[in-house]
């Protein structure tokens, strides 16, 4: 069977890398298949897309609002149109089950949607001045070139969410997606492109990290940095574009919690917890990783995760009745298996899975068996570090005010839950909880495209995606004092 090769597109014209190399994109429930070779950037190509960005600069951003907002219905018109395609490229080179993927395309859809309409919002306000013959008021404007860094784990809802505000508000854009998700970010591009932006004004450049997000993230063309991914990749990426003056949001990892009080709906709070565990593999930032139990209900709370659990179809996202796939490459698998081994000499208690799957249909997948330790102390690194994959931590707490001491008891504060039927309890924890995003009676993944979406702590840079939050990030305001001369 040939192997596709695609390009990067730069300047509004699809082209090759400079070094004229490509990697492979494989799939992780098969690493046999090879689904597509994709180039191999650098600091050239890199530069050449700054470069379209900032030609195209000038037109783009003075172009009508309302225009900007038709492409992106027109794009998210043309991504609802291939759903079906999409969905499938992304289950095969990320390895998330095919529902899950067609839920993501067309969450990608809604958030296409959603800021083409944010174009026709108000951009300023006008305030009262001391001179009643002054016209005072605000206006947004856009940074400039943005740089898009996204992640594999997401590939179609986050480079979205990142792209379709920067350009609704008149930015031009350049994105390096993962190098584990090629294919996804190419449809992305795709459809945008074929929506009628003009040249330039997007640029795709495909590659790695260290090849191309480096000097991505080093030129002083590029206004603002929008990172998702790992906290010291972050970090590192934080550092560099403050120093040199730049804007940056970077949204990193979480160690999200469920609290489940002793008046819960148990069987609601077992199915949201395997939901948040284990959808996706784990590999979630807003996954949950930790369940604190209060003591009365923890046995009762624990048989019925266990009997979820162990019910999950594992297996390639492609099959029909597949309830969670591969992790997406051999080194998230190892770091999972390696994170399971230190739970064990900690003390925790292995009570299911722990283990890679590599019999049968496996042998040449990256898979991790649904895993769930109790006896769990908040001390242990299990509870206290990002895994990235199906394990889930059981910890049990005397009472509400120590469940929330250790649910606050990390580093991070991206996303959290509470089951109760208590009203007042919920709003405690809700005012309590240290984390950006908050559930009751709801699983701690999840995001709706209205809302920011971002954490406390270590979580991220304070900079909220999404919603109006957005705008913030992807502009900045002019403030005008209009007089008239003499008559």
């Amino acid at each position: 069977m040939d192997v596709p090769t695609y390009k990067n597109l730069i300047n509004g014209e699809w082209i090759a890398a400079a070094s004229g190399e490509t990697f492979e994109d494989t799939n992780p429930a098969d690493q046999r298949q090879v689904l597509g070779r994709f180039p191999s950037s650098g600091e050239p190509d890199v530069k050449r897309a700054i470069e379209a960005a900032e030609a195209a600069l000038p037109g783009w951003r003075g172009a009508s609002p309302l225009a900007r907002g038709t492409v992106l219905l027109k794009a998210a018109a043309i991504l609802e149109s291939r759903a079906d395609e999409v969905a499938r490229d992304l289950t095969l080179e990320e390895g998330k089950t095919l529902p899950e993927a067609k839920g993501e395309t067309l969450r990608g859809v809604a958030i296409l949607r959603y800021f083409a309409g944010q174009t026709s919002e108000p951009s300023g306000e006008t305030y009262p001045s001391a001179n009643p013959a002054t016209l005072l008021y605000t206006s947004r404007v856009p940074l400039g070139i943005v740089g898009l860094i996204t992640p594999w784990n997401f590939p179609i809802a986050i480079p979205i969410w990142k792209a379709a505000p920067a350009l609704a508000f008149g930015n031009t854009v350049v994105i390096k997606p993962a190098a584990l998700t090629p294919l996804t970010a190419q449809h992305i591009v795709e459809c945008l492109h074929e929506a009628g932006l003009p040249p330039g004004v997007l640029n795709l450049v495909h590659g790695s990290g260290r090849a191309v997000g480096n000097p991505l993230v080093a030129d002083r063309r590029v206004a603002a940095i929008s990172f998702t991914g790992s906290n010291g990749v972050g970090n590192g990426i934080a550092a560099a574009v403050q120093g040199r003056g730049g804007r940056v949001q970077c949204e990193m990892g979480g160690k999200n919690p469920v609290v489940v009080l002793e008046d819960a709906d148990l069987d609601q709070a077992a199915d949201l917890t395997i939901a948040g565990a284990f959808r996706s593999t784990g590999q979630k930032c807003t996954a949950t990783s930790r369940v604190i139990v209060l003591q009365p209900v923890l046995e009762a709370f624990t048989e019925k995760v266990l009997a979820r659990a162990r019910a999950l179809k594992v297996g390639p996202g492609i099959e029909t009745g597949t309830w969670m796939g591969p992790q997406v490459s051999a080194d998230q698998q190892k770091t999972v298996l390696d994170y399971i081994e230190i739970g064990k000499r900690e003390g925790a208690e292995l009570v299911l899975g722990g283990g890679a799957l590599t019999h049968d249909h496996f042998a040449h997948g990256y898979y991790v068996e649904p895993t769930v330790f109790t006896k769990v102390r908040n001390t242990m690194r299990i509870a206290q570090e990002e895994i990235f994959g199906p394990v889930l931590a059981i910890i049990p707490a005397a009472d509400r005010a120590e469940a929330l001491r250790l649910a606050n008891q990390v580093e991070f504060g991206l996303s959290a839950s509470v089951c109760t039927r208590d009203l007042r309890k919920a709003l405690e924890f809700v005012q309590g909880i240290e984390a950006g995003i908050v559930h009751v009676n709801g699983e701690t993944a999840g995001a709706e495209p209205q809302v920011p979406f971002g954490g406390f702590k270590a979580s991220g840079t304070f900079m909220r995606e999404q919603g109006k939050a957005a705008r913030d990030f992807y502009t900045q305001i002019k403030t005008v004092y209009l007089d008239l001369p003499p008559a």
